[in-house]
């Protein structure tokens, strides 16, 4: 099977991405900068088509590689992912072993503190467990991505209105539109650290735009969906009174639903 690599970068140095990368398979690249241009390049046999576009926005990027895509497999990717050796071998073979899979899931090592999924086990990914995975996580069949005609929102993640989410989007996508999606325990890459582009604490920013992407993401189920999310990492966000900041909400539980609900209940 042949593998692309959908890469979406910003304001890159593309003639040495692909060996900072460790690129094993050909890709094709979106920069968000401030010119309009195309050139590639071959890298170890690879061939690396790079596309710079004077916009922003990453799901608008990441469309751009999708449209452009036209490799059996393709594995979505950033600029800072740097991939094992035999990391495309190891994804064409879990797609081998699963024929029945649309999109597999895979692991990318993180640092802690920006993790926020880990796969242990093979299974199938459902509505109602898919909004922690990243985008870089993502390997699937490219024609079943273009039959079905998925794409990523344009109003969520990196230099969109909404802090995150459009990974969480185009997967729930995916699944409505009746692809199956598996996870793999299989670890392809690293991320390297960097600072986040959209997360600058637990504010009322970061609650109200959770609550607009559970509109999205779970329709009816919001509501119960946003109490789950509150519960489960409370010991995260929520500092316990009268203690140190430690960069967690000065806003409490009850504050941080009331901006979740009327992020759910959005009418813009």
């Amino acid at each position: 099977m042949r593998l692309q690599l959908l890469i979406s970068t910003v304001n890159e140095d593309l003639e040495t991405l692909a060996q900072r990368m460790n690129l094993q398979a050909d890709a094709i690249v979106v920069n968000q900068c401030d010119r309009n241009e195309y050139r590639e390049y071959g890298y170890e046999g690879h061939r690396i088509r790079c596309y710079s576009f004077a916009e922003r926005g990453v799901g608008l990027s990441r469309n751009n590689c999708l449209m452009r895509a036209d490799g059996e497999l393709c594995l979505f990717a950033d600029e800072d992912i740097v991939y094992r050796p035999g990391a495309v071998r190891a994804v064409t073979e879990e797609f081998e072993k699963n024929p029945d899979a649309d999109m597999i899931l895979f692991n990318v090592d993180v640092p802690e503190e920006r993790r926020t999924y880990h796969i242990d086990s093979y299974g199938r990914v459902r509505w109602y467990n898919c909004g922690r995975y990243p985008t870089f996580s993502f390997a699937a069949r490219t024609r079943k991505l273009h039959e079905a005609g998925v794409t990523f929102s344009l109003l969520f993640g990196g230099g969109a209105k909404y802090s995150n989410g459009e990974d969480s989007l185009f997967l729930a996508q995916c699944i409505r539109k009746g692809l199956k999606v598996y996870r793999a325990p299989v670890t392809i890459g690293r991320e390297n650290g960097r600072p986040s582009t959209w997360f600058h604490g637990y504010n009322e920013k970061f609650f109200y735009d959770r609550g607009v992407l559970y509109r999205f993401l779970y329709g009816k189920a919001a509501f119960p969906m946003a109490v789950r999310f509150l519960l489960k990492n409370r010991a995260e966000m929520f500092r316990a009174p009268g203690a140190e900041d430690g960069g967690k909400a000065g806003l409490s539980m009850g504050q941080a639903f009331a901006l979740m609900g009327k992020g759910i209940r959005m009418k813009e």
